[in-house]
């Protein structure tokens, strides 16, 4: 993998921007989860380095036509297309998830790209006639948006390496913005890569710059510079909550944590509900906002549905992630395995009882379901980021929609009923920013609505659409009009 960067020249010094100097300062190093390799390393950008970034999207005026951005994105979206097993074995190399994972989210990534690109060739303005009322004039009122005055801050994390970053890039492009990015440290290589991509079909660079380096060090610059007009963070809920805290007189989209139930009634098919539990844990190796994080099983269908879960959970093949016949790869590293290794440890020590799983080398940590959880448990309680499948029971909709409410998040649910007053329920009354019927919490479309309320975030959403509202102004003007 370190010759397959060399190869492809990905020269961080240069996505970090041309005013900064290449060649002296340290670097941070990027090790493969799985071997431990070292596949690279990148800068760490110093305050006065990230200062400069700032500056220089600052000075740019970008001018792009809505034919050139499109024009762009489309590109950029074929040579993604092109180039999806390179994408995909860079993606495993420093996240460690399965490669069928990653050409998966390869895939994703070239859907926001096109998404972006015929959001660009959408009219976005809105037009009122004034003579609506009695005292109303022969006038017309118009709508339209226009980029941000200042530079955007994104910050993305580990868990979608480059899917997580076309989320943040690919609106700022549509839009005619500026953005400076800080993917996670952990996993740089998909940003830089994408970025490449997108220089390589025509971007202006600096419409789009890449820092790394070590957030304790530089991440306050990039929060309080006074060129920053818009933050969007995806991320953990304290790093949220302090960058609302911090950011001040500015515009900020937080996209948080998740503590996504499937709720099981005991009208499902058990079959379905079994296979979307197992698939909602463990994909993305149970990395996701919105996996499957807590399983609400009716009492009467929970031995059943547990028995199914298990069986195919044994089934789920996980080790050396470049290798196909796995469904699942690693963790990020092997602090985060061990964490959910002594979650579930200490769950057991309080009652609950282990089915299968729990069996941990490394950043390796097996495909894992318990019962007999109780919601006072620190694994269901807070957001358990892997392959943990906590399985509930309850004796009512009642009792499953308080279940389902009673953490501090809430951004996605999958729900398995056939009865339709139930999903009136559910949809109404469950505090989610998504209700899925028959789908695991994480189902959408990279154009659709995409966020949580509580923990989860703000209450901003994401997806190409509304991620393009929160990156422009609407103004309002008004012009003579006579019918």
């Amino acid at each position: 993998m370190a010759d397959f960067i060399q190869q492809h020249r990905l020269d961080a010094m240069r996505i970090l921007g041309q005013c900064i100097g290449a060649g002296r300062q340290p670097c941070i190093d990027v090790f493969n989860p799985f071997t431990g390799e070292r596949i690279g390393s990148v800068p760490k950008a110093t305050l006065d380095e990230v200062r400069q970034a700032y500056d220089w999207a600052q000075a740019y005026r970008p001018r792009l036509s809505r034919y050139e951005r499109a024009g762009i994105l489309n590109r950029c979206a074929a040579l993604a297309r092109e180039r999806v097993d390179d994408i995909a074995r860079l993606i495993t190399a420093e996240s460690g998830l399965s490669i069928n994972d990653a050409v998966y989210e390869a895939g994703r990534v070239s859907d926001v790209l096109l998404f972006g690109a015929q959001e660009v060739l959408k009219d976005d303005g809105q037009i009122f006639s004034c003579d609506l009322t009695h005292h109303g004039k022969q006038r017309r009122v118009y709508t339209q948006r226009s980029p941000l005055l200042g530079v955007i801050t994104a910050i993305t994390p580990f868990n979608h390496p480059m899917n997580q970053v076309a989320h943040k890039v690919i609106p700022s492009v549509a839009t005619n913005n500026r953005m400076v990015l800080k993917p996670s440290e952990k996993v740089p290589f998909s940003a830089i890569y994408l970025t490449q991509l997108l220089y390589e079909a025509g971007l202006p660079e600096p419409m789009l710059q890449v820092i790394t380096g070590d957030p304790r060090e530089i991440a306050d610059e990039m929060l309080t510079h006074p060129h920053v007009d818009l933050i969007t963070f995806t991320g953990g809920v304290a790093i949220g909550k302090y960058i609302a805290a911090k950011a001040g007189y500015r515009r900020i989209v937080l996209e948080l944590g998740g503590n996504d139930p499937l709720i099981v009634m005991d009208d499902a098919d058990l079959q379905e509900a079994s296979n979307l539990a197992v698939q909602g844990s463990y994909k993305n190796s149970g990395q996701r906002c919105t996996a499957v994080k807590r399983m609400l099983v009716h009492e009467k269908v929970a031995a059943e549905f547990t028995e199914q879960v298990v069986s195919k959970t044994r089934a789920w093949t996980y080790g050396d992630p470049m290798d196909r016949r796995n469904q699942m790869g690693t963790v990020i590293d092997e602090a985060a395995a061990r964490q959910f290794e002594a979650r579930v440890n200490e769950a057991i020590a309080q009652g609950a009882r282990l089915l299968v799983g729990n069996q941990r080398q490394g950043a390796l940590y097996a495909p894992t379901v318990i019962d007999r959880v109780r919601p006072e448990m620190t694994v269901v309680r807070e957001e358990t980021f892997g392959p943990v499948s906590p399985i509930l029971t309850f004796a009512n909709i009642d009792e499953a929609i308080a279940l389902a409410n009673s953490t501090a998040y809430g951004l996605s649910s999958g729900v398995c009923t056939n009865r339709m007053d139930d999903i009136v329920r559910f949809i109404n009354e469950l505090h989610m920013g998504t209700v899925n019927i028959r789908e695991v919490p994480g189902y959408r479309l990279e154009l659709t609505p995409f966020g949580g309320i509580k923990d989860s975030g703000l209450g901003y959403k994401e997806g190409v659409q509304e991620a393009i509202k929160s990156f422009t102004n609407l103004k309002t003007y008004s012009l003579p009009w006579s019918a």
